[in-house]
C-alpha cells in the first residue's frame, strides 16, 4: 500500500518505516516537542521545495511532511545529516518513509490543511524574492523562522558573511538576502527552526556590531520562506551550494574571496576581517572563532599589494590619494625592483578589505590595477641615510586623512569610483566655468555639473569616464582654490 490514511488505524505501517529507507517524497519526522504547530513542520521543509502535505500524529511525537517532488526531498534529508534539525530547542529526527506519497482524510486533517494552504499563499507570494529584488507578502505567519534586519550607523561595511557568523550562534542559519532599500543596507535570514530566530531576535536586537556603530534593528518577516536565486556576496542559500553566480550578479570578487578563505569560522565557512574596535557582540563572537580580528588571525591584513600600476605616472601621493577615499593611508612604499607594483598600509583590516573591494579592477593612468592583500605585517620604511628616490613615504601623521574622527560624516559617504564627482569646501568666489576648467586640464572631459541649491560650497560634477574621474581626484583633492579654501574630492553615487 502506498498511501496513508489518517484515520488513527495504522500504527503498524508507521512503524515500518525504517531510517534509511528508500527516496521518497514522503519524510517521516520523529521526537517531535509535543507543543510543535503544522507552521514549524512544515517550515522544516519549505526552504527545500513546495509541501504538498502534512500529517501530524501528536500523541506519538511525530509527523509526515510530503513534498512535491523526491529531489527536494532528497536535498532535504542530505541537508539534515549534517545539520541536526531542532525545533523548540529539540533535536528532531527526519528520514524517508516507506510511503511515496500521503492520502490524508481532510475531516480529520482539517487544521493541518488551512494551515499548509495558508503557508503555501506565503511562500508563492515570496517566490518574487530574488538576491536582487525583495518584496515581502502581506500574511504574518504565527512565528516566521526568517528574521528582517536593519542595520543603522552603518560606518563600516557589513558583509553578507559577518552576518552570517554572528546569527549563526543561534542556531543553522539556512538562507540570506541582503539589499538596499530607503537608502538603509537591510537583510532577510531564514533560520531552520522559528525558535532560533526567536532567540536571536531577543539576543541581537539594538546590539551593535562594531564599537558605536553598525547597531542590529531585527524583526519577524512576514515571509516563511526565501527564495534565493542566486550564490554571490548579495544572496545566499545554504543548503543549495549549486546555485549559480547569477548573470550580470557579480560573485564575490576573487581577491576578496581569497582573503576570506584564510579564515574558516565553527561551520567551515568564509570569514571577513573586521574592524579593529570591536563591541562585545563581535568579541563573544570571536572568541567562538567566528569573526576574524586583523593582527591576531590574519597577519598582513592591512597592508595591500597593488600591482599592474602605470610605472611612469604613480607616485606615493597618487596613490595615498586615491586609497584615502577608502581608508586613512599609513605608508606607501613603490616596489624598487618592480616599479610597476606597490606596498599600502591602512589604517586597520576593515579599511584594506574596503580599499581592495572598491579599487581592484578599477583604470589608473591607463592600467587596469590589481588590488590584493600582502603577506607582509606592515610597510617597512628605508634604513636611515638610505636613499630609495622618495618611493617610500610615511603618511601617518598626514592632515589629510579622511577618517581620523570617530562618527565623521566620511564613513557614510564612502562609494565606489564612478564618474560623477561629489566636490566640497569651494568658496563663494569661484565660478561653474572656473571649475570646470580646473577638471578639463587634468586630462579629461567635464559632462555636467551642478552646485547644490542650499549650499553653494558643494557641487556634483560629471567627468567623461570613470577613469577621467579617478585621474581628477587624484590630482585635485586638496586643491588650493585660494583664501585657505582646499578642495574636497570624492565619488558620489549621485548622477546629474
Amino acid at each position: 500500500m502506498s498511501n496513508v490514511i489518517a484515520n488513527g488505524s495504522d500504527r503498524k505501517k508507521f512503524k515500518a518505516d525504517k531510517m534509511d529507507g528508500a527516496p521518497s517524497r514522503v519524510l517521516h519526522i520523529r521526537k517531535l516537542p509535543s507543543e510543535v504547530t503544522e507552521t514549524e513542520v512544515i517550515a522544516l521543509g519549505l526552504p527545500f521545495g513546495k509541501v504538498t502535505n502534512i500529517l501530524m500524529l501528536k500523541g506519538k511525537n511525530q509527523a509526515f511532511l510530503e513534498l512535491a517532488s523526491e529531489e527536494a526531498a532528497v536535498t532535504m534529508v542530505k541537508y539534515y545529516t549534517t545539520v541536526t534539525p531542532h525545533l523548540r530547542n529539540h533535536p528532531i529526527y527526519i528520514q524517508y518513509s516507506n510511503h511515496k506519497e500521503l492520502k490524508t482524510d481532510s475531516a480529520l486533517n482539517q487544521r493541518a490543511q488551512a494551515v499548509l494552504q495558508a503557508v503555501t499563499a506565503v511562500q508563492s507570494a515570496s517566490n518574487s524574492l530574488s538576491g536582487s529584488a525583495v518584496s515581502e507578502s502581506s500574511m504574518t505567519s504565527t512565528q516566521s523562522p526568517v528574521l528582517r534586519i536593519i542595520i543603522d550607523n552603518m560606518y563600516y561595511p557589513v558583509t553578507l558573511d559577518v552576518l552570517h557568523q554572528i546569527f549563526s550562534k543561534f542556531g543553522a542559519v539556512l538562507k540570506i538576502i541582503t539589499f538596499t532599500k530607503n537608502n538603509q543596507f537591510q537583510a532577510l535570514l531564514q533560520y531552520a527552526d522559528p525558535v532560533n530566530a526567536q532567540q536571536a531576535k531577543l539576543t541581537l536586537d539594538g546590539q551593535n556590531i562594531y564599537n558605536a556603530c553598525c547597531t542590529l534593528r531585527i524583526d519577524f518577516s512576514k515571509l516563511v520562506n526565501l527564495n534565493v536565486k542566486y550564490n554571490n556576496d548579495k544572496s545566499r542559500d545554504y543548503t543549495r551550494p549549486d546555485l549559480p553566480a547569477g548573470d550580470g550578479q557579480p560573485s564575490l570578487d576573487p581577491a576578496i574571496a581569497a582573503a576570506f578563505a584564510k579564515e574558516s569560522s565553527l561551520l567551515g565557512l568564509p570569514v571577513a576581517a573586521v574592524p579593529g574596535a570591536l563591541s562585545p557582540l563581535a568579541m563573544s563572537s570571536a572568541a567562538a572563532g567566528r569573526v576574524a580580528i586583523p593582527g591576531v588571525h590574519s597577519g598582513g591584513s592591512i597592508v595591500l599589494l597593488v600591482s599592474n600600476l602605470n610605472d611612469e605616472m604613480v607616485t606615493p601621493q597618487s596613490l595615498f590619494t586615491l586609497f584615502g577615499v577608502y581608508g586613512d593611508v599609513q605608508r606607501v612604499k613603490i616596489l624598487y625592483n618592480k616599479k610597476d607594483s606597490a606596498l599600502i598600509q591602512m589604517a586597520d583590516g576593515n579599511q584594506a578589505q574596503l580599499a581592495m573591494s572598491h579599487l581592484n579592477g578599477q583604470k589608473m593612468y591607463g592600467k587596469i590595477i590589481r588590488v590584493t592583500l600582502s603577506k607582509h605585517q606592515a610597510v617597512q620604511l628605508p634604513r636611515e641615510g638610505l636613499d630609495d628616490q622618495g618611493l617610500t613615504k610615511d603618511f601617518g601623521n598626514s592632515p589629510l586623512h579622511r577618517f581620523k574622527k570617530p562618527g565623521s560624516k566620511n564613513f557614510q559617504n564612502i562609494f565606489p569610483p564612478s564618474a560623477t564627482l561629489h566636490l566640497s569646501n569651494i568658496p563663494s568666489s569661484i565660478s561653474e566655468e572656473e571649475l570646470r576648467t580646473l577638471f578639463s586640464n587634468s586630462g579629461g572631459i567635464v559632462k555636467a555639473f551642478k552646485f547644490f541649491q542650499r549650499d553653494h560650497k558643494m557641487a556634483l560634477l560629471q567627468m567623461g569616464s570613470v577613469e577621467e574621474a579617478i585621474q581628477a581626484l587624484i590630482e585635485l583633492h586638496n586643491y588650493n582654490l585660494g583664501d585657505n579654501h582646499h578642495l574636497r574630492v570624492s565619488f558620489s553615487k549621485s548622477t546629474i
